[in-house]
């Protein structure tokens, strides 16, 4: 397991993962951290559902922005047939992955697989006297999706300090919701909303210790128009709009919608 540790960090960090191949919302969020004054770190998961994997991948190399590789990278950086995201087999979002999947291998070029290969498991940093630990999915797992009132929280945090070390707190993604629950802290996903009827996604603000989930306006129509092009019309791209995935059958029965 990689692990980096990139120091110090003053100002306030911007905290934001499952970009999902979403270029309009990659260039907003990037947009916000530059015009506030922010460090922007990432979670991973940056090719996914939507159809600009490739250049989402290049403006990130671009504009040197920190980031961790989630499940996704690392298997686009492999060459593997799925993207593993832990999708139980059969269900619709494991149907409707082979589709998005397919779109993002055959984008990607060399050397942002390069790139993705190179990204590291972990990020530690220091803020306002705290130190922060970056994971994708849970401590044991890359794919594990820890949900909000989940009861395993504690024992994952507990594996992520004998990984990194004692921890303020872990920032972590995958699941595409964003909650803190005690030390743990998932930032969200910019790349689709999350799963409550609107069309603004979640990223996260840690500023003085003190961590405030804001909520991402861009272009989602351009987005969506972008999937139309790309033939990804498996229901992620009118989620865009509509704010609702396509499917829930990931979700625990408590957090899903309908």
């Amino acid at each position: 397991m990689q692990i980096i540790d990139i120091g110090s960090i003053s100002r306030p960090v911007l905290l934001f993962g499952g970009v999902y191949g979403n270029l309009q919302a990659l260039k907003a969020v990037l947009a916000l951290a530059k015009a506030q004054d922010m460090q922007p770190l990432c979670t991973g998961d940056i090719a996914a559902y939507c159809a600009d994997g490739e250049a989402c991948a290049a403006l990130m190399r671009a504009e040197n922005i920190p980031a961790i590789a989630g499940n996704c990278e690392r298997n686009l950086a492999e060459g593997a047939d799925d993207c593993g995201c832990g999708f139980e087999s059969g269900t619709t979002c494991d149907r409707l992955s082979t589709s998005w999947f397919a779109h993002a291998r055959a984008t990607i070029t060399p050397a942002s697989r390069a790139w993705m290969q190179g990204l590291p498991e972990r990020l530690i940093f220091s803020h306002a006297g705290r130190r922060y630990g970056l994971l994708h999915g849970g401590a044991d797992d890359i794919a594990r999706f820890v949900w909000p009132g989940a009861a395993g929280i504690a024992a994952q945090l507990a594996m992520a300090e004998a990984q990194m070390g004692p921890l303020d707190g872990v920032i972590a993604g995958h699941c595409g919701l964003a909650f803190r629950q005690g030390r743990w802290v998932n930032a969200g996903a910019i790349g689709m909303p999350p799963n409550d009827g609107g069309a603004e996604t979640r990223y996260a603000v840690l500023k003085n210790g003190a961590v405030v989930f804001q909520k991402l306006a861009y272009d989602p129509a351009s987005a969506q128009k972008a999937m139309l092009v790309a033939g990804l019309t498996q229901g992620y791209d009118t989620c865009l709009q509509s704010g609702f995935w396509p499917s829930q059958d990931v979700l625990p029965k408590r957090l899903k919608r309908f």
